[in-house]
């Protein structure tokens, strides 16, 4: 490797180049590949009858090799009288219609339209940094003009950005086709091999220019084209299979625990977003059988979004229970068809031994890994786009616990699931059952989604979960609080779940919902069952400003004050909610606005612990009582703050008084015909003092 050139200038001055012949010799420097990497796609555009001028041809075997199966009018020529001379010498007896010949490519003694191909190997990379470049557009034109029509100019390079941008705008201009190949590396090479790979561009002359540009991209000397409309999009292309080819070196010379390296896999002809693989590597002192090196793990449709296949910490803990030192975590995208898991297993494992962690044998059965062997059920029953949070689509999806529930997903954040119902049949009556953590066997989904309602007295969010059994502290369900009506404002519709498990629940409850979103409310209105009535009543609005305009009101207060909207600025540490709901002020306005017993519920997620810190501070100067409940495996926590007393003690009292207030509620929510599915005091143990 200490051959090769140090810098871009070096790589493309005469000097350099003389320098290096001599001191190479008699030993062949394959630049970017040897015949048997090449001859495939040679081959593919070179007729053994065409006349070939090969550009900058070195010391290279290339020529030879091609002679040698019946290429027999190969004009090679280089700058270098070194090689030149040498090649010659080499060639005089074996080859003697082999001709090499001194000659500046930018300025050669050729005819017009003399030749059928030129073939270069490098010589484009290294002129291209020349002059900015002027050097090798004269040596591009100087090509153009010996070649005949339907010649093919056919560059082997490694497309560096700005190279592969002065050729293809080049020949574009010019009115000719162009492709470009990316060569895959050949497995079990990647020590001695380079980390970018091998490109081969083919641009073709026609007699006439064409109205509109031909560029085509495809993988490997026999991929299929992919016909692209742009020469950035060729650009764009190049640098993903660049990116993909240096991944694949990492993966396969080192391991990291903690890096959480991804891809992203794309259907060839829509280019669409196919899978997308994240690479778990098992910690260095990790007792791992020598049998278990690399596995794949195909995470079933609908689940990508739990926290065992969504957070680094849920990987982390799936690959330690798998024991493999290496588990490739895959998960499938939407609006994609998936037959079933054999279809996948075959789809995947071309690339398989291109994951793989150092020094895996290449001949190793690699297991593909999966929950129950089922990829799991996704219908999308609507898409569509909100002004405010862009594209958004409404799935179907049966969980790992066999039953069917409805999603809502902003697709500029598809990792998070903004609302989840469950599903049950229209027909069917909903009955009590707590959640089953446990997988079940996959039913049949059902055959169309107009048969499916959603299940008002099942709460799919956990944070929803708490901040119902948060009203414990209010005293509902108390015989002397029998006939007190409750008032929520609920900042956050999402799907609609929570208000309307407040609103059939709780007992002469009213609850005014803010949102943002009119698209969110159409949504919730036709997919999730939500229906507004005067117990139930929607505001379309900004939060805070209605926090601001109800303080400014006066003469009505609340028992109940929800925050649980998302923030759309994803490069703060906090998701949930945004910075200004928790600012001093606001929270001093929502104070004012509770009843002395009332209680301010907040949604938060952060995963930056100073960021944290600093909230819970401006929450506890505002709220003297706040009890703080995790969830677990999530990031999220739910606050329940009180106005209460200015007493530190005051806290510690209530925790204990929370296990019969939490069998008033549960009394209290199951006093009508139908009981909801909901563990008050579950919910309520884990509860701690913020």
């Amino acid at each position: 490797m200490s051959l090769l050139p140090r810098t871009a200038e070096e790589f493309s001055s005469a000097e350099y180049w003389e320098r290096f012949f001599k001191k190479r010799g008699e030993k062949a420097f394959e630049w970017y590949g040897d015949y048997n990497k090449l001859c495939g796609v040679l081959h593919k555009y070179i007729k053994t009858q065409d006349k070939v001028l090969v550009v900058g041809c070195g010391n290279s075997e290339l020529s030879e090799q091609l002679y040698d199966v019946g290429y027999k009018h190969l004009t090679n020529i280089d700058i270098s009288e070194t090689v030149v001379t040498h090649m010659n010498q080499r060639n005089a007896e074996r080859r003697p219609g082999l001709t090499f010949h001194q000659v500046d490519a930018t300025q050669t003694p050729y005819a017009d339209a003399s030749y059928q191909a030129a073939l270069d190997k490098g010589t484009l990379d290294a002129m291209a940094s020349e002059e900015e470049g002027a050097l090798a557009r004269n040596m591009l034109t100087e090509v153009g003009r010996v070649l005949s029509v339907g010649g093919r100019y056919v560059c082997v390079t490694l497309a560096q950005e700005s190279v592969i941008r002065l050729a293809v705008e080049h020949f574009v201009q010019r009115g000719w086709a162009v492709r470009l190949h990316c060569l895959r590396e050949e497995s079990g090479k990647d020590e001695d091999s380079f980390a970018l790979p091998v490109f081969v561009l083919v641009c073709t002359k026609f007699r006439q220019p064409m109205p509109t540009p031909i560029l085509e991209m495809c993988l490997g000397e026999d991929g299929a084209p992919n016909r692209l409309t742009q020469v950035a999009e060729l650009l764009s292309a190049v640098r993903e299979h660049q990116a993909y080819s240096v991944l694949r070196k990492r993966l396969r010379t080192s391991t990291d625990t903690s890096s959480n390296l991804s891809l992203t896999l794309c259907h060839a002809k829509t280019g669409l977003p196919r899978y997308t693989l994240t690479v778990q590597d098992s910690p260095p002192g990790a007792k791992v059988p020598r049998s278990n090196p690399f596995a794949i793990f195909i995470v079933p449709q609908g689940s990508e979004t739990a926290w065992l296949y969504s957070s680094s910490e849920g990987r982390r803990q799936l690959a330690t229970s798998a024991n493999f030192r290496r588990l490739v975590i895959v998960a499938m995208h939407r609006n994609q068809e998936y037959t079933d898991m054999q279809a996948v297993q075959s789809e995947l494992s071309p690339m398989v031994m291109d994951l793989a962690p150092p020094g895996m044998p290449e001949n190793q059965q690699v297991p593909f890994l999966s929950v129950g062997g089922d990829l799991g059920w996704r219908e999308v029953v609507s898409r569509g786009v909100s002004d405010l949070s862009g594209d958004y689509c409404v799935e179907n999806v049966r969980g790992e616990d066999g039953e069917l529930y409805r999603r809502l997903v902003f697709l500029s954040n598809a990792a998070l699931v903004q609302s989840e119902s469950r599903l049950v049949s229209s027909n069917t009556a909903s009955t009590h059952k707590r959640k089953n953590k446990k997988k079940a066997k996959p039913t049949a989904p059902p055959t169309a989604s107009t048969s499916l309602s959603v299940d008002s007295g099942f709460l799919c969010c956990a944070h929803h979960e708490i901040m119902v059994a948060g009203l414990a502290m209010l005293g509902v369900g108390m015989p002397q609080n029998k006939e007190v009506p409750v008032s929520v404002l609920l900042v956050g519709l999402g799907g609609g779940g929570l208000p309307q498990f407040l609103r059939d629940f709780v007992p002469r409850v009213t609850i005014e919902v803010v949102e943002l979103d009119p698209v969110v409310l159409e949504v919730a209105k036709e997919w999730f069952g939500f229906r507004p009535d005067d117990h139930l009543t929607v505001t379309l609005g900004d939060g805070l400003d209605r926090i601001c305009a109800l303080e400014k009101e006066g003469g009505r207060l609340l028992d109940v004050i929800m925050f649980d909207v998302d923030n759309k600025d994803s490069t703060v540490g906090m998701s949930c909610p945004p910075a200004a709901f928790v600012e001093t002020s606001i929270l001093q306005k929502v104070c004012s606005l509770l009843t002395p017993k009332g209680v301010f519920m907040l949604n938060l997620v952060c995963r930056d612990s100073a960021l944290r810190k600093s909230v819970l501070e401006r929450v506890s100067t505002v709220f003297p009582t706040i009890l703080s409940r995790r969830i677990e495996g999530e990031v999220n926590e739910v606050l329940l703050c009180s106005r209460g007393e200015n007493d530190t003690s005051y806290a510690a009292r209530i925790l204990p008084s929370l296990t019969q207030a939490a069998k008033n509620l549960q009394s209290a929510l199951c006093s009508n015909n139908r009981s909801p599915h909901i563990d008050i005091a579950e919910l309520l143990k884990d509860m701690k003092i913020a």
